[in-house]
């Protein structure tokens, strides 16, 4: 894990330094813009300001000081890292406030598309795989798959517009509201008509979202159980007379269930950092993606690595508890070497 982490931070830092059109390149452009139609440049740069003639050398020295690019690459990213290792990110080149906080103003909106999304798949997934696989065959399972697997062939963002056309007052009915996560008046409204509010907002949002990844996990769970059960053991239940519903839930369940509950504390740690630019644009929704994108296309370095860092540790874990989860679920496995 360790290595990783470092890898893609140093791989990112890298990249970042051969990257134009950084903080201090763009200051100087909005300067020079400025000084072109003979305007001063007011608030922190209007010191900068030497008229039509740009920046000379002492301005640009310190701007690039103020922006701690005086340093040599290297020793940046140490610095970096050594910051990062207690979570200091510092502070957003443009939105002039800490990552930390800046993050967690934006968790809301991910946390409430990514956790409802992901009780919904495992809630409706795990079922009807396994009535899938109890039906294989049947028409039942070949209606239930078309419909799963044209969902999955929606993009999320079609479907989101597709939904907005539909319900949110587009051509046709005017249901669904289509910003943010609650209403203007939110917080002078009671609290059930409060909780009301916040899932009528979610209905369009969590539906885009949701459905292509419905598919995946359905068959995943029906092959699953499909594959326990044609084996033996099954058969020697059914001899021995039990009920099939004891079959499936006493045996074929504990054993088909492993690969799908080894990754539900990863799918659900990830679940709380989730963002979806096209969804949040889409939506008006003030998330974590629309964060990253516009972080990124500012150049804003502090937020870019920041939350790199912080989400690829989140990622890294979920792995290690996917992987521990083997040996909590089926003690059949063991991680010691084998002699």
């Amino acid at each position: 894990m360790i290595p990783t982490l470092f890898g893609v931070m140093l791989i990112t830092f890298v990249v970042t330094q051969f990257v134009p059109g950084g903080p201090v390149e763009r200051i100087m452009a909005e300067i020079e813009g400025h000084g072109k139609g003979g305007e001063a440049v007011s608030g922190s740069t209007g010191a900068l300001y030497q008229g039509d003639r740009g920046l000379d050398q002492e301005r640009l020295e310190q701007l690039k000081k103020l922006y701690g690019f005086d340093q040599p690459p290297m020793e940046r990213f140490v610095s970096m890292m050594s910051n990062y290792l207690v979570f200091d990110f510092g502070d957003s080149y443009y939105h002039h406030k800490s990552v930390v906080d800046l993050v967690i103003s934006k968790l809301p909106v991910s946390m409430s598309l990514g956790l409802w999304s992901f009780f919904i798949v495992y809630l409706t997934c795990i079922p009807l795989g396994i009535a899938k696989a109890v039906r294989d065959g049947s028409k039942f399972d070949v209606f239930s798959s078309t419909v799963i697997l044209v969902g999955y062939a929606i993009p999320g963002f079609v479907l989101g517009i597709i939904l907005i056309v539909l319900f949110g007052g587009g051509s046709f009915w005017n249901i669904f509201p289509l910003r943010g996560l609650v209403s203007d008046n939110w917080s002078e409204l009671p609290l059930l008509v409060k909780i009301l509010d916040y899932l009528w907002h979610m209905v369009l949002p969590v539906t885009a979202s949701t459905v292509s990844s419905l598919a995946i996990m359905t068959l995943l769970t029906k092959n699953s159980f499909l594959e326990e059960i044609r084996k033996q053991y099954v058969m020697t239940a059914r001899a021995k007379g039990l009920a099939e519903n004891q079959v499936l839930y006493k045996h074929i369940f504990r054993n088909a269930i492993i690969p799908i509950i080894t990754g539900f504390p990863g799918t659900f740690i990830t679940a709380f950092f989730t963002g979806s630019l096209l969804i949040e644009t889409i939506f008006s929704l003030d998330g974590m993606g629309l964060l990253a994108y516009n972080s990124v296309i500012s150049r804003d370095y502090p937020v870019v690595l920041g939350t790199l860092y912080f989400f690829t540790i989140i990622g890294l874990i979920s792995r290690l508890l996917s992987d521990l989860c083997y040996v909590v679920v089926d003690p059949r496995i063991s991680f010691e070497k084998m002699q």
